[in-house]
């Protein structure tokens, strides 16, 4: 018999669940371990008694419909080998979990090796978050969030999609649509608390939201919990889609995506960014990407025609490894720009196509690889449907149009550069985030990317 291990705030639990785990047992019911049981629910009481009793290898199936409760996932935990599935239906009629005033809708306290997916999560604009990894607890990892549709939690800026306030690790989000929210991602705690660890951020629409689409807070010195990694990590953001071009708050302004800083010494130290693939589409009041510490940046679509791009930038802390490679920007304003990075570690500028009216602004020390730079007005030249709006827009290469001379290798160590936007093996050297040598954009494989109606470059 396997027993949930306890939040450490409630006395109780452990009792409660040696009773529940004992009655499951002696009638051949929910809970019988790692047997891989499947558990049909079709109203909010229903879930909330299999979320209790659920054990290694369980998947708690939702039947389409709407569960109007919040529900609290305390030490509800899985193994590596036997997760704890939660899921609505894949196809038809969703299952909805309903936001009710006064609790977060779904909220995990010391949860471990939980997978969530299938899910409708409408936060009915009452003053609420959909999914939180709770401050009340001590840590939630290996969670995966996946196939959700969240919408609706706008009622403030701070009302978030998915949040973390203690510290997590080895979580994974992806293929998620999130719109209409305050917040998109918030991952971390300000202060540089709850550190965000060894994330894996693949293919989600982010958009229509008030504030960031996404934000991973700085960190401060790293606690020691049991399972923590300790030894350098990376977070992946690859292949998602960020857009303010709509819903954006012009008196509380905030970038599409922004990461902190990693700790500055010890555990952590060492770890880093790895953003490639995504779309960073239209910031009306800000710019599209903000960054600092270590964070390599490449084969990403970043488009602000009425402001900046990217910025890396001290914030909480300074730039220290940065390498910004093979982007395509277009922006009113500058297209790519480091200021005050620490001189010790290497900044690196290097493949990108820039149409902007300041198309690389560097601080001294930061090294030029090799870019094409222009002005705004010229991308229809060189660019197949640059003014398009999201539904037309295309950043693919006119023929010949951004062919470089001399080859194409930056002799930089990272997953997948050898790639373009579309997941494509570079065939000749281009400048920017496409390979070229196609007549016309090919798009990108069916297993890449948000499959967005009315985004052409998410397809």
């Amino acid at each position: 018999m396997i027993v949930r291990r306890p939040s450490r705030r409630a006395g109780l639990v452990l009792l409660t669940s040696l009773l529940l785990a004992l009655a499951a047992w002696a009638s051949g019911g929910t809970g019988t371990g790692e047997g891989g049981e499947t558990v049909a629910v079709h109203d909010a009481a229903e879930l909330r008694r299999a979320l209790r009793n659920a054990d290694p290898g369980t998947t708690i199936e939702l039947a389409a419909g709407e569960y109007p409760s919040p529900f609290r996932l305390e030490g509800v935990q899985g193994t590596a080998q036997a997760p704890i599935v939660i899921t609505g239906p894949a196809t038809g009629e969703p299952a909805v979990l309903l936001g009710r005033r006064g609790a977060n809708t779904l909220s995990l306290v010391d949860a471990a090796h939980v997978v969530l997916r299938h899910l409708t999560l409408d936060g009915r604009r009452r003053n609420i978050s959909a999914v939180v990894a709770e401050a009340d607890g001590d840590y939630a990892h290996h969670i995966t969030l996946e196939h959700l549709a969240i919408r609706h939690y706008d009622s403030a800026q701070g009302n978030t999609a998915i949040t973390t306030r203690v510290p997590a690790w080895a979580w994974t989000i992806r293929h998620n649509t999130i719109r209409r929210v305050g917040t998109g991602l918030y991952l971390g705690q300000p202060g540089g608390r709850a550190p965000f660890i060894d994330g894996l951020i693949e293919h989600n629409f982010i958009a229509a939201t008030r504030g960031y689409n996404a934000q991973i807070k700085h960190q401060g010195v790293r606690p020691t919990l049991p399972g923590m990694p300790s030894g350098p990590q990376r977070t992946t953001i690859r292949y998602n889609a960020f857009s303010k071009a709509e819903h954006s708050n012009p008196e509380r302004p905030r970038p599409n995506l922004l990461v902190g800083h990693w700790p500055p010494s010890g555990p952590g130290a060492r770890d880093r960014y790895l953003i490639y693939g995504n779309l960073f589409y239209e910031n009306p009041h800000e710019r599209l990407f903000q960054g600092e510490g270590r964070v390599a940046l490449y084969n990403n679509l970043l488009v602000n025609r009425s402001g900046d791009a990217l910025l890396v930038t001290p914030h909480n802390g300074v730039p220290e490894t940065v390498h910004i490679l093979r982007n395509t920007v277009l922006a009113a304003g500058f297209g790519i720009r480091i200021d005050r990075p620490d001189p010790e570690h290497e900044q690196r500028i290097a493949g990108n196509a820039v149409f902007a009216a300041e198309p690389l602004e560097r601080a001294p020390g930061v090294s030029l690889g090799g870019n094409y730079t222009a002005d705004l007005a010229q991308a229809p030249d060189r660019l197949a449907a640059p003014q398009a709006d999201l539904a037309g827009l295309d950043l693919y290469p006119r023929r010949g149009a951004l062919r470089r001379d001399g080859p194409a290798a930056l002799q930089i160590e990272l997953p997948d550069l050898g790639r373009d936007y579309n997941h494509r093996r570079r065939s000749e050297p281009t400048w920017g985030a496409y390979a070229g040598g196609e007549p016309r954009n090919p798009g990108r494989p069916a297993s890449i990317g948000p499959r967005v109606p009315g985004c052409r470059p998410c397809r």
